[in-house]
């Protein structure tokens, strides 16, 4: 699994006095509550005063010494104590360590999903499952989509992947645009034709 690369930038010096104030006020806060020096349980938070979005939210295989464990799911305890915060779940693309968690996240959060019609499709089956579909809002997207999530911007951006379907997500945030790239790989023959954007 690729390590997922966040890139923020910063147009400080085009803004006035009482914009940088606002900014030092509410500061971007990036977090990653899995996914790091790690495969799986990729899951990154984006906070930004009273708005949070989620982007991806998987699971991971138990290592060997981990006995009687099946699955291993990344820790959202600041999710369940921020629920009100949470404007959405954004997903890149539907591998089980990107999407795998998302039955059990449901279970103490309920935020809507995005995601492209292949990904939302594979996580049907799982909701269905769980017995969650009932209860979930899932919202399919398209490359070259964005969304509105409080006060972030999501714009989902064509990248190739071993799975069709998969997107990098550039977020325009009040102080600059963080890039997520998600999973992906430089594909002159991707398996659904389009070249990634």
């Amino acid at each position: 699994s690729l390590l997922q690369y966040v890139f923020l930038w910063a147009p400080l010096r085009q803004c006035g006095q009482q914009e940088r104030r606002t900014m030092a006020k509410n500061k971007l806060r990036v977090m990653m509550l899995g996914g790091l020096n790690e495969i799986g349980k990729n899951i990154a938070v984006l906070e930004y005063g009273e708005d949070m979005i989620v982007i991806d939210c998987g699971l991971a295989f138990p290592d060997e010494d981990m006995l009687g464990i099946d699955l291993v799911i990344p820790d959202i305890t600041y999710l369940e104590k921020n629920a009100s915060k949470i404007r959405g779940i954004f997903l890149t693309h539907g591998h089980e360590d990107h999407i795998g968690a998302l039955p059990y996240v449901l279970r103490s959060i309920q935020p809507p999903i995005y995601g492209t019609r292949l990904t939302l499709g594979i996580l049907e089956n799982k909701l269905s499952e769980h017995k969650l579909l009932n209860k979930t809002k899932l919202i399919t997207v398209e490359a070259g989509s964005v969304v509105g999530a409080g006060v972030f911007k999501c714009e989902f951006i064509r990248v190739n992947h071993s799975i069709a379907d998969a997107c990098a997500i550039a977020v325009r945030t009040p102080v600059g645009v963080v890039i997520h790239s998600g999973d992906f790989k430089l594909d002159v023959s991707p398996i659904d034709g389009s070249m990634m954007d």
